[in-house]
């Protein structure tokens, strides 16, 4: 016990005999570990607001378009145009193995919408209940989405994306209220929650209206739907289930199942894949460049240790000739190493706390997510931190421990 109080009584003895060469030594590792925490807990905000973002328009689902065929099938030709109906989604469904669900959907960008002297021309979506929560289309408190009574009855009821909704109505309450789409009268049952949507077809959710499909066949007189919308049970399994996808349109619809441009499917799990990656990639990045900024940091606290054993020669030399052992000497030096570099690290932690709370403040979330100080953050910190304290104490220590007790007197 007495000589642990003795350790850091002649720690903190040399740190006031040399103030200025303390505090630019733990500047050093205060400035580093404020850099890599920032960094990091940016990076991490910006993966995480990515990744809800990408999720916006639906999680691991697949949209299918139906295109034109490019390859010559059962004596018909290429360039004939393939057009779906929803017996599609059926068949998909029958067929299918591994597929959680699938659901057609109908879109039309040409028709006005007018509440009052308000026009606009947003997107037109036929659907079934379903859609809800396969495509994350969340209608906000006190409305509904499209259930089934309303596929049945074929009624005339629709969710507004929310853009739209303050075009219409701007502050005003939307929903009991009727508007028309083009010429027919639609009663308002709910407006969209505001949600982040980084990726999109035709228009993004919030700038669309959502009717049954049902009622949007019958207005519009269409029998052939605009796309398919569907999911398999697991991610892994996406790439089976986009094979059985083609094989039974095709067969169907009459086109090779290996003319991927007859039907365009659209895999979200990949993209989602690929933006993980990039995002851990942009985080690595970060972590490197804030990990040079503390290994500068160290060395500097290694030569300044080297400079401290020059200074402390003959107090070395008194030591070994008492009976200390070169481990103890060992042991002495690299502790003050990690003094330092824990000191400048807790400070380091609480300027860079402080600043991950004012940049939370920041109306930026959207763009570029909201950093924060979570546990990977503070395990990447210390290990780096661990490796830099171990590094920067380990040679000094050792030149310590080595020197030749009479020349240590002698000098």
């Amino acid at each position: 016990m007495r000589a642990f109080i003795s350790f850091f009584s002649e720690f903190f003895a040399d740190l006031r005999a040399q103030k200025m060469r303390a505090f630019l030594t733990m500047f050093g590792i205060v400035w580093g570990t404020v850099t890599i925490i920032v960094l990091i807990s940016f990076g991490l905000g910006f993966k995480k607001q990515a990744m809800i973002n990408m999720h916006g328009m639906g999680e691991n689902i697949s949209v299918l378009f139906p295109n034109r065929t490019t390859k010559p099938y059962r004596g018909f030709g290429i360039g004939r145009g393939i057009r779906l109906t929803e017996e599609a989604a059926t068949v998909i469904a029958a067929k299918v193995r591994n597929l959680e669900t699938v659901t057609p959907e109908y879109i039309n960008m040409g028709i006005p919408v007018r509440y009052g002297n308000n026009i606009t021309n947003p997107g037109i979506t036929g659907v079934y209940p379903v859609y809800e929560d396969l495509r994350h289309v969340i209608p906000a408190e006190g409305g509904r989405f499209i259930d089934t009574v309303d596929v049945i009855g074929r009624k005339r009821v629709v969710l507004l994306g929310d853009q739209v909704k303050s075009f219409l109505f701007g502050d005003k309450e939307a929903l009991g209220r009727t508007v028309f789409v083009g010429e027919t009268p639609f009663t308002v049952i709910g407006v969209m929650q505001p949600k982040g949507q980084n990726s999109s077809y035709y228009t993004r959710d919030q700038d669309r209206i959502f009717i049954p499909a049902p009622t949007y066949a019958a207005i519009f007189g269409s029998t052939y739907i605009t796309d398919l919308v569907y999911k398999a049970n697991d991610p892994s399994m996406t790439a089976e289930v986009e094979e059985g996808v083609r094989e039974a349109l095709g067969e169907k619809y009459i086109f090779d199942p290996e003319d991927k441009d007859a039907v365009f499917i659209w895999n979200t799990a990949d993209f989602d894949r690929i933006l993980q990656y990039i995002t851990i990639g942009f985080t690595v990045f970060l972590g490197i460049i804030g990990s040079f900024t503390l290994g500068v940091a160290g060395l500097g606290v290694a030569n300044i240790m080297f400079i401290v054993v020059r200074e402390r020669t003959n107090e070395i030399g008194v030591k070994r000739a008492v009976g200390a052992r070169r481990s103890t000497i060992l042991l002495q030096f690299f502790a003050e190493t990690f003094m330092i570099v824990g000191l400048g690290a807790v400070i380091g932690f609480i300027i860079g706390w402080a600043i991950v709370s004012a940049m939370q403040l920041i109306p930026v979330k959207e763009y570029v997510g909201t950093p924060e100080i979570s546990l990977p953050v503070v395990i990447s910190t210390m290990s780096i931190l661990a490796a830099i304290g171990l590094s920067a104490g380990m040679l000094p220590a050792r030149r310590a421990a080595s020197l030749d007790v009479v020349e240590c007197l002698r000098d």
